[in-house]
């Protein structure tokens, strides 16, 4: 069993998630499509028909369904071309003509299979690259809830696979000598380069947690990783990336840290009131060089009793089909009942539900940020 489930799977079993027709479908679709096409081959008296209204389902199903249906379909193409022609000859009929017209209808029928077995392969392979890529994903960022000696951090992390897009959102929870530092972000563009952008900025950001006492050297070196990461990507022909980030500085005191490159500002949510805090925006990481003012670092009251909400712009940017935004502070202000723990989640889903099916989603990342329980 163990041997079973470590083996390669062959591309049919991995269409699982793509969701090919069912058999019965297939074959209904293919008896339809034959009596339709005999109807009017009848009809007009004309095998003209046949080659163009039946050679078509090869083609259909390799572009849905698996190989072996797609065999299925193309073989019994080739059984009614092949019958339909022989026993509609026209009496003197040149045999050349129908020859051609079977053996046409067979090389389509290759040409379709063979179609479907690449396009399976490269649908396999590209589910294979963004399972492996989420995976990476969910396993360099630490799960939630995190419960350090100054904050208790819940959330939400979902990241977009759609196509062959992987996204690049962030978050981690540093307990360093200076009190907590969270940070949340996100990388320009999605892919695998920019989970590469994305697993530069949380390394750098645990290492120099620990070590830079002030919120501004700790922003300096993130920017200084993303910058290398850059030039590395130069050289290997990659895109070069930006990351927007906020880090949040917490500790005893009542006032909070905050250095805001580039990301969406946070909520603090106190005393049933939701407040945007007054947090000077700066350019994200990757950019410092172009900046015309250095790193500043700005205070905001956060009391006992106080969540303060993070998010990326996958919330605040979720549109409905009409092309409206999702108004956070809004609708956060009617979630006021909510647990921290719960908060992340409703936002989440009620994002989902506006956005609805023509709207427009992307990677979500939620956090909410509560002092820890003093003993």
């Amino acid at each position: 069993m163990a041997a079973d489930s470590r083996r390669r799977k062959r591309p049919d079993e991995v269409l699982d998630a793509i969701e090919p027709p069912g058999n019965a479908e297939v074959v209904v679709g293919a008896l339809t499509a034959t009596l339709l096409v005999e109807i009017l081959s009848a009809l007009s008296g004309t095998e003209v028909w046949i080659l163009a209204l039946l050679v078509f389902l090869p083609s259909t199903a390799s572009a849905l369904c698996t190989v072996r249906q797609t065999g299925f379909v193309a073989a019994w193409t080739t059984v009614i071309v092949t019958i339909t022609t022989a026993l509609r000859a026209p009496a003197g009929g040149h045999w050349l003509d129908r020859t051609l017209l079977v053996l046409f209808t067979l090389a389509l029928c290759v040409t379709s299979v063979y179609a479907c077995h690449r396009r399976i392969r490269r649908e396999a392979e590209m589910l294979r690259l963004r399972s492996t890529a989420a995976a990476m994903q969910r396993h360099i960022l630490h799960p939630l809830p995190l419960l350090t000696g100054d904050v208790l951090v819940n959330g939400v992390y979902e990241p977009l696979q759609e196509d062959r897009l992987v996204g690049g959102d962030i978050y981690d929870v540093v307990d360093s000598p200076f009190g907590t530092r969270v940070l949340i972000g996100d990388v320009q563009g999605k892919g695998l380069a920019a989970v590469g952008a994305a697993f530069a900025v949380i390394g750098a950001f645990r290492e120099a947690a620990h070590r830079e006492p002030t919120l501004t050297a700790l922003v300096d070196a993130l920017d200084a990783s993303v910058v290398r990461h850059n030039s590395y990507a130069a050289h290997t022909g990659d895109d070069e990336r930006f990351v927007t980030a906020l880090i949040i500085g917490v500790d005893v005191d009542t006032e909070v840290q905050a250095v805001n490159c580039g990301h969406v500002p946070p909520y603090v949510v106190h005393e049933g009131a939701v407040a945007q805090p007054p947090v000077e925006t700066g350019v994200p990481l990757g950019l410092a060089e172009l900046a015309e003012e250095p790193t500043t670092v700005s205070w905001f009251d956060f009391p006992e009793g106080a969540t303060l909400l993070l998010s990326t712009d996958g919330l605040t940017e979720t549109r409905a089909a009409d092309g409206t935004f999702y108004p956070v502070e809004e609708r956060l202000a009617k979630q006021l009942d909510l647990s921290p723990a719960a908060l992340p989640q409703t936002l989440y889903e009620d994002a989902r539900a506006f956005a609805g099916e023509g709207g427009q989603h992307d990677d979500i990342a939620v956090l909410t940020v509560r002092r820890s329980p003093r003993l």
